[in-house]
């Protein structure tokens, strides 16, 4: 920060500068509440997105084990399109799924396991259980993002910004009142030298018409 004038024009500018600094203080440390919250939210959702993935995975290795050669189920089902929409949390522009579309082939019934559809059903669900926890691992990284630039700002307005306001105005307005009280001795004395030299003055005119 430059050097602060010891002025009236920045006394003020001081005052001005921390009174929005203490106005704006409580809206970002609202803020930073707000994405703590989301935050943890948001771990809990990928947290259960995970678990679901985990047993479908499970299910669908059920189902695989019980065929005796290995199956290429990808070959009868690809995903089409994935459509997400915007949103925002806590003023963060972030993404959620909104579609998948997937393209199934009709199997050969006589040459598949009667638990195909089925298992191509719950791979359906671990495929769209996977988007949708990587979407909120995307939000989760932006939010984390949006908080740590939040709290430097908090940190700075409640460690920096604020303290040196405070501590310039005390030293402007010490400054200015010794300023002001220099001003009124140095009146003073100039008021005593007056009176002294028109005293002195007319002590000599009495002395004139005395003579």
């Amino acid at each position: 920060m430059g050097k602060v004038k010891n002025t009236k024009t920045e006394l003020k500018a001081q005052r001005d500068s921390l009174k929005r600094y203490r106005r704006y203080l409580p809206t970002l440390q609202l803020k930073k509440q707000q994405l703590q919250m989301e935050i943890r939210q948001v771990d809990q959702r990928v947290a259960e997105k995970k678990a679901e993935e985990e047993a479908a995975r499970g299910d669908l290795a059920d189902w695989v084990k019980l065929y005796s050669d290995p199956l290429d189920y990808l070959s009868w089902l690809k995903v089409e399109a994935i459509d997400v929409e915007p949103g925002n949390i806590a003023g963060v522009a972030v993404r959620s799924l909104k579609e998948i579309r997937f393209q199934r082939t009709a199997p050969d019934l006589w040459a598949t396991p009667a638990w195909l559809d089925e298992g191509l059903s719950t791979l359906e669900l671990l495929f769209r259980l996977r988007i949708e926890r990587r979407l909120l691992e995307e939000q989760h990284r932006l939010l984390a993002e949006e908080l740590r630039t939040t709290s430097q700002r908090v940190n700075l307005f409640e460690k920096v910004k604020i303290p040196e306001c405070a501590e310039n105005i005390r030293r402007i307005r010490i400054f200015l009142g010794d300023e002001n009280t220099g001003a009124v001795v140095r009146s003073k004395i100039a008021k005593g030298k007056s009176v002294k030299k028109a005293a002195a003055a007319e002590a000599a005119a009495q002395e004139g018409t005395a003579a």
